[in-house]
């Protein structure tokens, strides 16, 4: 290990684990804990987040043909801005879990079951996200191009999965938000 994996690969492991650990905290804050932000109204960051989540996998999408077709410069822009999108969309989730209380679901049927297919999905495949972005982002950035590409192959799918149903579970609890 070299001496920047030696303060970076410990980094990535502790943000890795800190994060989900606070975001998960934040789903169980009771309502009474809720914070007013000022008396802003915040009740449209669901939609902001489907946007944000929408234009990642778009970056994710352009980042992947830039690589394909060797434009370098692009597919590194790309996927910093991707990755820029869902660090500004982790701050909103986080101000929008701190202010707004859970909005349940109110679906029946196979619809009800599809729903929560694609958010627990959602949920579980989001937590190795961060590390694995982390990490392909560190690699690139250093020019550790084998490595890179080992890590990516795991991280694309992923990532793009979880930003694809981002929209998705936006677009199941559109009719329940006020």
């Amino acid at each position: 290990m070299n001496k920047r994996d030696k303060f970076f690969i410990p980094l990535i492991v502790v943000l890795s684990i800190v994060i989900p650990l606070a975001v998960t905290a934040l789903m169980l804050l009771p309502d009474s804990m809720r914070l007013e932000f000022g008396g802003a109204d915040l009740r449209s960051l669901p939609f902001l987040h489907a946007v944000i989540n929408g234009s990642t996998a778009v970056l994710l999408f352009v980042g992947f043909v830039m690589i394909k077709n060797k434009k370098i410069a692009w597919h590194r822009i790309s996927m910093m801005s991707a990755f820029i999108l869902s660090a500004v969309f982790l701050v909103s989730y986080v101000i929008s879990k701190l202010s707004n209380s859970p909005v349940p679901f109110e679906g029946e049927g196979f619809v009800k079951y599809l729903y929560f297919f694609i958010l627990i999905t959602h949920i579980v495949l989001s937590v190795p996200v961060l590390p694995l972005a982390l990490l392909a982002i560190y690699r690139g950035v250093t020019g550790e191009f084998e490595k890179h590409v080992k890590i990516v192959k795991w991280t694309f799918p992923i990532w793009m999965y979880v930003a694809i149903t981002g929209v998705l579970v936006y677009i199941f609890m559109m009719p329940y938000y006020a």
